[in-house]
């Protein structure tokens, strides 16, 4: 399919995991790319692998996020998907009790204030246009509790997701559509280097979810092509979970 010919996409975190996997996607799918991350040899590689470019930028710096969108509207002359995916989630974050105030305050910068930050300085594009896609990564805990907490991701993702539901109600008679991605445990290099450390806290999360294995990036980049694309065009505001089942389930099959 090529539901997202000639549109420009930005993807934050676009270097590794749910980001890497979306770009190929997206690039499937016709769009032109720009890839905004941290490392420099992965991110220039992948861009150079679909045909876009490539930013190095700090997401949880208001100048550089507003620069990768002008480079993005200068390269290209328009923005009109916004990925904002890129987080954190380090196992010195933990449970209230034991997660210090640094950890909690850097966590809710890369994950929440980046998000802010990257809706604040694109929507003015996208107004200009009349139209857009915002897709915000958010997670499933948002709607759910965990006893195996990660207190400060979990009130983060939260945030992602309230402030996808505000921006896409405020915004919708515009033509720009706002949703919050619910990933469930994706099988991801973050996600295997939290769990190889405590095979017990990963078979604690596997047994709730109700196809019994974590999802693979490239569901969720399906999701988020969907989003992306006009076959979303009545979508906004939405919590779209994308989690194997596990926030309906009570009891997983044997």
């Amino acid at each position: 399919m090529q539901r997202l010919r000639d549109r420009v996409a930005v993807i934050t975190g676009g270097a590794g995991g749910i980001g890497l996997a979306t770009a190929r996607r997206f690039a499937e799918e016709g769009a032109k790319l720009v890839l905004v991350d941290l490392d420099e040899n992965v991110g220039g590689k992948l861009a150079e692998e679909v045909g876009g470019v490539f930013v190095r930028a700090d997401v949880t710096d208001e100048d550089d996020v507003a620069r990768m969108f002008q480079v993005a509207y200068d390269t290209y002359g328009s923005v009109d998907i916004a990925f904002n995916n890129a987080g954190i989630s380090p196992t010195d974050d933990d449970s209230i009790l034991t997660t210090g105030i640094d950890v909690w305050r850097k966590v809710q910068e890369v994950n929440l204030t980046s998000v802010y930050l990257c809706c604040k300085h694109v929507l003015p594009y996208m107004r200009r246009q009349g139209k857009g896609s915002i897709i915000n990564t958010a997670s499933f805990v948002a709607v759910m509790g965990s006893a195996t907490s990660q207190v400060s991701y979990t009130a983060s993702k939260g945030g992602v997701l309230a402030m996808s539901r505000e921006l896409g109600v405020q915004f919708a008679r515009e033509g720009i559509r706002v949703n919050a991605l619910c990933p469930g445990p994706v099988d991801t290099p973050l996600l295997r280097e939290l769990f190889a450390k405590d095979p017990e806290r990963a078979q604690r999360r596997l047994v709730h979810v109700p196809m019994g294995r974590f999802a693979r990036a490239e569901e969720i980049a399906a999701a988020v092509a969907f989003l992306a694309s006009d076959d979303a065009s009545f979508i906004t505001g939405a919590e779209f979970l994308v989690d194997g089942g596990i926030s309906g389930a009570y009891v997983t099959p044997l």
